[in-house]
């Protein structure tokens, strides 16, 4: 057993697709489907389940993906902090976060870039369950999520400052001539709104409730990429996170506050404590303190 062939086992979960699986690692179909079944002898247990096509992993080996990811995992820390040793930042970075958060990415993002040249993201949508269950497994180095449901105790936690909310639309389409916009004044305009059960989503019926509002949702999706497209063409507005970038995507988008807009739940970025942790993570997590509090902590 070698490291490749928990990345071909990894690349045929990510892509569910023997061809694009052999893509993805460039090599052909027949090396990646002779280098599985190599692996399914040595463990002696089948872990695909073939036909024509792929039809999905066998329960045993969805045990053995879990492992291969955790296995993958260590090695990609393994080789950060050979780097980090010889005075260098390289890998991947592996940063989850929950959408529509106040934070834009590319704010972290970008400074971490220019700083070390040789580092590359892997940045994942996440609800803030999965952030934490993958910051727990090793799959994630920092994640961004609401802070209500986080155990303080296990993580390292840079705390941001609350959400505030406002109303993302586009001028061809809508137009607005007051500073901010009330609650009240949502309850006439076609929406675009975050699937219910997400958090944010729920901050939002929260507001709206507290109003007695019942919003006019003509939309609802669990991307925010669809909720923009929707905003773009003119079908709805969206009630979106001040300071996120959102506006910024095109000339004709605008955000307008929304009076008494706020988001309670904390949000963060977490580092778990325990080890593994990787050199890669921690210093990422250092610099990010700088970027995101340059004037101190978040009390």
């Amino acid at each position: 057993m070698d490291i490749k062939q928990l990345k071909y086992l990894i690349a045929l979960d990510k892509t569910r697709h023997f061809g694009q699986a052999a893509a993805l690692c460039h090599i052909t179909q027949p090396t990646l489907s002779m280098r599985l079944r190599k692996l399914e002898d040595e463990l002696d247990l089948a872990l695909v389940t073939r036909g024509q096509r792929f039809e999905g992993f066998t329960e045993e080996g969805e045990r053995i993906l879990a492992w291969a990811k955790a296995l993958l995992a260590a090695h990609d820390g393994l080789q950060a902090e050979a780097a980090s040793c010889r005075g260098q930042l390289v890998g991947s970075l592996r940063l989850g976060m929950v959408p529509l958060a106040s934070l834009n990415p590319m704010h972290l993002l970008k400074p971490l870039a220019q700083r070390y040249p040789e580092l590359r993201f892997q940045l994942s949508s996440m609800t803030s369950e999965q952030v934490i269950d993958g910051l727990n497994r090793n799959q994630l180095d920092l994640g961004l999520c609401y802070l209500d449901q986080v155990d303080t105790r296990f993580f390292e936690i840079i705390r941001l400052t609350a959400t505030r909310m406002g109303l993302l639309h586009d001028v061809r389409h809508f137009e607005f001539s007051v500073p901010e916009v009330s609650w009240a004044s949502l309850g006439t305009l076609p929406l675009g709104l975050l699937t219910k059960g997400m958090h944010y989503r729920q901050s939002i019926d929260l507001s709206f409730s507290s109003h007695g509002i019942e919003p006019h949702s003509i939309l609802e999706s669990d991307s925010t990429f669809h909720l923009i497209q929707a905003v773009n063409a003119g079908i709805c507005c969206a009630v979106m996170p001040l300071q996120s970038g959102i506006e910024s995507l095109n000339e004709h988008l605008r955000i307008i506050p929304i009076a008494d807009a706020v988001i309670h739940s904390s949000i963060g970025l977490l580092m778990r404590r325990s080890e593994p942790r990787s050199a890669l993570a921690e210093k990422c997590f250092s610099d990010a303190l700088s970027i995101l509090q340059p004037e101190g902590p978040v009390r």
